[in-house]
């Protein structure tokens, strides 16, 4: 019989890989209620049509699309922002704002896997809708760095820019919506030159194209004074100049709230999904050259799905990508190593016995597992030990007679006999 293997860009998690994304998806829920964001779960699968709305051609080309039973066009949702503003133009149309919504789970692309990027990944998500105010935006990358700190990541660094300020001089040069789109597509790739030569086959004039290329190597750490720089860049681009004011206002926020967050601005920085309007930002850690999380400002994608206007910005964290980043920086997350015991009755005729104590323990919550191999005693504690568990409960005869059990402690290689009723306090000390 051949053997069976998973499909080309899934994965199995084992019990140690599962249990440190439930850890970084326990701290994002964490900051999320934290921040004051409500946990809302939408399909896996929606309609093609709701998710390539405004996804981009890049995602669009990578979705796992398919006919259902029906003969609808459907898709596997490959990010969660789509869902949020269908429920927020539907079910919340009457709702007051803001939401602050808050979603977990598996997302799609048909990417070609590499070290980080795989077919099937883990995202959490925020959105805070309703507001078009830059506290909003400052509080959803404050919130970032809330959960990079929790998770214990070190050296991570923010890049940030403002798709405002690409958008008002390509508008301005009145460079249709659809080449913008292309263009922005380019710029995300770093295929500069490809997008340049875009612009200008557009009839972008060729001051227009000065500015972009000026804007493309404006980058660097002392934020003020990029954003300053690119404000006299684009000084002739009205709309343009308005969000290069909004990005230093949301800047100033974060840096007079106290928090030290090492940022970048990035003026020639664009993401691929198309419906962002504002601020855009990615967090990186400096031994992985993929962003670990990601979002902006859209301020126009409800009013498509057919709902009011309503500003709002977002952001997914991929909580894989958190996983490999603590890996590769040796960090061993706190796991709240909790004891756990194996019960093992040394006869036979003892296993109801042990089962007995097996559910006493549980419980008084505690994690047990009951020897079911029939194995020896010698066997049954070399395999506890091997597993990394801290307590055996023998369950022997003569011990039993009197009431009592054995502890064994497998860490510290000491044991001690107790009575039944006093195991789990025993343990707890």
């Amino acid at each position: 019989m051949s053997e069976f293997k998973t499909v080309r860009g899934m994965r199995d998690l084992l019990p140690e890989e599962a249990r440190i994304m439930r850890y970084i998806e326990n701290k994002a829920r964490r900051t999320a209620e934290l921040y004051g964001f409500k946990e809302i779960i939408t399909p896996v699968v929606e309609s093609y049509e709701l998710l390539s709305a405004k996804a981009g051609e890049e995602v669009r080309s990578r979705m796992f699309v398919f006919k259902d039973l029906g003969n609808r066009n459907v898709a596997l949702r490959p990010e969660f922002t789509a869902s949020v503003a269908r429920l927020v133009a539907t079910t919340f149309r009457t709702e007051p704002k803001p939401f602050r919504l808050f979603s977990v789970g598996s997302n799609y692309r048909y990417d070609e896997p590499q070290k980080g990027r795989y077919r099937e990944f883990w995202q959490s998500n925020y959105e805070l809708m309703g507001s078009n105010r830059p506290e909003a935006d400052a509080e959803i990358l404050l919130l970032t760095d809330s959960l990079m700190k929790a998770v214990g990541l070190k050296g991570y660094k923010f890049k940030v820019g403002h798709v405002g300020v690409l958008r008002g001089i390509l508008a301005q040069e009145n460079v249709e919506d659809k080449v913008q789109n292309a263009v922005m597509q380019l710029m995300d790739k770093k295929q500069y030159e490809d997008a340049f030569r875009m612009v200008e086959e557009a009839g972008m004039s060729q001051k227009g194209v000065k500015v972009l290329r000026k804007l493309v190597e404006l980058k660097g750490d002392k934020v003020f004074d990029v954003v300053e720089e690119m404000k006299s860049c684009v000084e002739d681009y009205e709309k343009a100049v308005k969000a290069t004011e909004n990005l230093s206002e949301i800047l100033k926020l974060i840096s007079e709230s106290g928090n030290k967050i090492n940022m970048t601005v990035d003026a020639g920085f664009a993401r691929g999904l198309e419906y962002y309007t504002g601020i855009i930002f990615e967090v990186y850690v400096p031994d992985l050259d993929i962003a670990l999380g990601g979002g902006g400002r859209y301020d126009r994608l409800i009013e498509l799905f057919g709902g009011e206007p309503t500003p709002a910005v977002g952001v997914a964290h991929g909580i894989d990508r958190i996983m490999l980043s603590l890996q590769s920086q040796k960090t061993k997350p706190d796991l709240d190593e909790e004891k756990t015991v194996m019960v093992i009755p040394i006869q036979e005729e003892l296993k109801t016995e042990a089962l007995k104590i097996a559910q006493t323990l549980r419980s008084a919550v505690m994690m047990v597992e009951l020897e079911v191999m029939g194995r020896k005693m010698v066997k049954a504690l070399e395999d506890a030990d091997r597993r990394g568990i801290s307590y055996a409960v023998i369950v022997g005869e003569r011990e039993f007679k009197e009431g009592k059990a054995v502890i064994r402690d497998l860490k510290k290689r000491e044991q001690s006999t107790v009575e039944i009723g006093k195991i789990q306090e025993s343990i707890k000390k």
